[in-house]
């Protein structure tokens, strides 16, 4: 009998903690270490990258925003879809939970694939109650 791996939603403060060394970096270096190895899947929203990417290229510039979409492209994570109905859970979602639209479609994700999702951004307490969270270490 297989036990499935653990799988785990990147939203957009995990995924820059990771990038630009900030705290919290060392859990996601591990869950996608882990990941590399097949023990873990991690997912990302398209959404999510985009916030990452506009972000990145609005504070260092478009080279860098493209060097970082190569390096996140390098990674073992599986970008999660925005499809049709994607929309429609992260509107619902929306409109009950105070949270950014861009998180909505984390907490999307992370109901549609069962995962837990990894962050530091508070606006997910709103959301405690209907998807696992493992908080991250706040920014310094």
């Amino acid at each position: 009998m297989s036990v499935d791996p653990a799988s785990f939603v990147l939203d957009s403060f995990a995924l820059l903690a990771f990038l630009e060394g900030e705290a919290g970096l060392a859990r996601v270096k591990a869950v996608l270490k882990d990941a590399l190895k097949g023990h873990c899947q991690v997912y990302l929203s398209w959404i999510n990258l985009g916030e990452v990417l506009y972000i990145t290229e609005r504070e260092q510039g478009e080279r860098r925003a493209r060097e970082t979409l190569a390096h996140i492209q390098s990674l073992p994570i599986e970008m999660f879809e925005v499809t049709s109905q994607a929309v429609l859970d992260a509107a619902h979602i929306k409109a009950n939970h105070r949270l950014s639209y861009a998180n909505a479609f984390a907490v999307a994700a992370a109901l549609g694939k069962n995962a837990t999702v990894l962050t530091g951004d508070l606006e997910f307490k709103t959301v405690e109650t209907i998807i696992k969270i493992e908080w991250l270490a706040q920014k310094l």
